[in-house]
């Protein structure tokens, strides 16, 4: 009877622990089962997003594109239409000048008329040239803005400090935009953060580069939309998510603003 008794305890000691085994292994699979379906879950949401990324990539590209070719056209415009006329009407001005047969009052209108002329088409040359600088394509990045640099100091109290590598794995689209993101932080250091001294250095590294620009300016609160320089910001922000690369930024009223673009690849 012991025996029996004791056999019985075992069968229920053996079906308790199969019982055991049983229900550890039913759990292991549905702990199994609801991890690779989030996981499957995960997949799809980072696809669904590389997907969204991707198309705003290509809006991005595209915008910037037609902006470009935008500038490029008024650029040629104002070389091919406007500076060529005034060319016309300054040489017609010069022979008119010449005449000794003028008296000196309509002299004086001519050279007035001459002066105008001439300023004007310095300024059509240089809307022409900032919109699309030849020198970029001709020279490359590294010529384009030490030349860029120049037309900023020459003439003026402002300093800039640059330190240029030249990037030879760099095309003609994403040199561009480089010399776009230079420009860029150029102006709105100048014209927003009343800077006067600004230091730019553009390394390059085995698959990309690091530009790091600074400048004693007023600086702005990072963390809130500024208006005054929400578009530029914005610009530069587009043309460095192109370059797949990553923009920091530190700015504030005592030390002005830091901007440090890193790119390892490129779109």
């Amino acid at each position: 009877m012991e025996n029996q008794f004791s056999t019985d305890q075992q069968q229920i000691i053996g079906a308790l622990v199969y019982g055991i085994i049983f229900l550890l292994l039913v759990t292991l699979g549905l702990i199994l089962f609801f991890y690779y379906s989030r996981k499957k879950i995960i997949e799809k949401e980072v696809e669904k997003i590389n997907i969204k990324l991707d198309y705003q990539k290509k809006i991005l590209q595209n915008t910037i594109k037609v902006q470009e070719d935008e500038r490029n056209r008024i650029a040629q415009d104002l070389h091919d239409a406007i500076s060529s006329k005034l060319n016309v009407v300054s040489l017609t001005t010069n022979v008119l000048i010449d005449d000794e047969s003028l008296d000196a009052e309509h002299k004086e209108a001519l050279n007035h008329i001459l002066d105008i002329t001439t300023r004007t088409l310095e300024s059509s040359r240089r809307i022409a040239h900032e919109l699309m600088p030849p020198i970029l394509d001709k020279f490359g990045l590294k010529v384009a803005l030490e030349e860029l640099f120049d037309e900023f100091t020459s003439n003026t109290s402002i300093k800039i400090k640059h330190d240029i590598d030249t990037i030879n794995h760099l095309d003609k689209s994403n040199e561009l935009h480089v010399f776009r993101i230079a420009q860029e932080l150029i102006n709105n250091a100048l014209i927003h953060g009343k800077a006067d001294e600004l230091q730019m250095v553009l390394k390059k590294e085995q698959n990309g580069f690091v530009l790091v620009f600074k400048d004693n300016g007023e600086g702005f609160d990072v963390n809130k939309s500024s208006k005054k320089s929400g578009i530029g910001l914005q610009n530069i922000k587009s043309r460095v998510a192109i370059l797949n690369g990553q923009l920091f930024v530190e700015s504030s009223e005592l030390t002005g603003s830091v901007f440090k673009i890193n790119c390892n690849s490129y779109g």
